[in-house]
């Protein structure tokens, strides 16, 4: 075993399931509370400003594919982007929100699902930034000559959570039965798909690979209460003990302690926290705005893109949107897989030419944390 400096991505995958659903179609797909269309929907949609999205569902909330399989597709794809085979592999990380079952992890069921030999594993489970969790620990087991082809992989299976079952017989409807805002708006913003990258200690032969100059991790849990959840209800949801395997599955979805819930007072707060710790890492010299040549800024809505460029266009560290790159009008939030669906398109735009960098940024709101990756094309 000998370690490298060097760690480069040499192959990007994506999946998306079915047919692109614009945003009207969105509640054949996920269902209606009541029978009836939702009015948080709509002001859903004009605050996130996606026009179509992906489900693995059916019309009336079948299920297509599973969690495992939309990943283990995309790793395929990934592999086959860098001219190999899952036969090449040595490392798999998996990534996602909510896995397929409670147990085993993520990664055994993605390992299973591609059916290739014996590998290392390694699951993630968080929200969003999971996806960098991943790939830091691919990026890390190349690096230290423990693998040669690593691949991390995130995946979601979002539209599985909306289902009205979820909520109704729960404290989540008000005296009309209608969905508290809590519950009713991530069924407007979230979608489904996979993602993945290759981790090789060297560049592909042909076309552009990415050197990885670093992945950055930066927790604020120590600093706030959960803002996006699931496991424990609208009031209980900063209490551990209060949570849904203490309760039991039918107490807890009496609470509405099993469907995905979002704070948003905390998340106003949290958006300031994310600029924070960029900002520091502007200070320090660790990002230097002006030597980012294009920036994939993983955001849920069109109003926080809005919210985060205003505290930045105050600040040293802005770096011009003309530098943006974005997906999100037309997959939606893919979650912890939307990084990887992101860079996968961007690649495929060719804006991106030898020795110019990509900044990766990704916030997420689980419990307030954010990622950096900072990448190097070269080839």
């Amino acid at each position: 075993m000998h370690s490298n400096d060097q760690a480069y991505i040499t192959g990007v995958g994506a999946f998306l399931p079915g047919e692109p659903v614009p945003s009207a179609a969105m509640e054949d797909f996920i269902g209606r509370i009541g029978g009836r269309g939702s009015l948080m929907g709509r002001r859903a949609l004009r605050w996130n400003g996606v026009e179509t999205r992906h489900y693995a569902l059916s019309p009336g909330g079948r299920p297509n594919h599973s969690n495992a399989g939309m990943c283990a597709l995309a790793v395929r794809r990934a592999l086959d982007d860098a001219g190999l085979g899952p036969e090449d592999l040595g490392f798999l990380a998996a990534a996602t929100t909510q896995g397929d079952f409670l147990v085993p992890g993520h990664a055994a069921m993605v390992h299973g699902e591609l059916g290739c030999g014996p590998i290392e594993i390694a699951s993630f489970q968080s929200v969003c930034a999971s996806s960098l969790m991943a790939a830091k620990s691919a990026y890390l087991s190349v690096r230290t000559g423990e693998h040669r082809v690593a691949a991390a992989c995130a995946g979601e299976f979002s539209s599985r959570w909306f289902q009205p079952s979820f909520y109704e017989g729960s404290s989540l409807l008000d005296d009309k039965q209608r969905l508290k805002p809590q519950a009713d708006y991530l069924r407007f913003t979230l979608s489904d798909g996979a993602g993945a990258v290759l981790v090789e200690p060297a560049p592909r032969p042909q076309g552009l690979s990415l050197r990885i100059r670093f992945i950055d991790l930066v927790s604020l849990a120590g600093q706030f209460d959960p803002c996006m959840w699931a496991g424990a209800g609208l009031e209980s949801h900063a209490e551990a003990l209060d949570g849904w395997s203490h309760l039991g599955p039918q107490a807890a979805h009496r609470a509405g302690g099993l469907a995905l819930l979002q704070d948003f007072d905390l998340l106003k707060r949290v958006i300031r926290a994310w600029v924070g710790v960029y900002l520091k890492k502007v200070d320090e010299g660790r990002i230097v705005p002006d030597e980012i040549d294009h920036l994939l800024c993983h955001y849920s809505a069109r109003s926080l893109r809005e919210e985060i460029v205003s505290l930045l266009e105050k600040t040293n560290g802005m770096i011009p949107e003309e530098k943006w790159f974005s997906n999100l009008a037309t997959v939606g939030n893919v979650g912890s897989a939307s990084i990887w669906v992101m860079l996968e398109a961007f690649l495929r735009s060719d804006r991106l030419k030898p020795g110019q960098t990509v900044l990766c940024v990704v916030p997420e709101s689980g419990r307030s944390m954010v990622g950096f990756m900072l990448l190097e094309a070269v080839g």
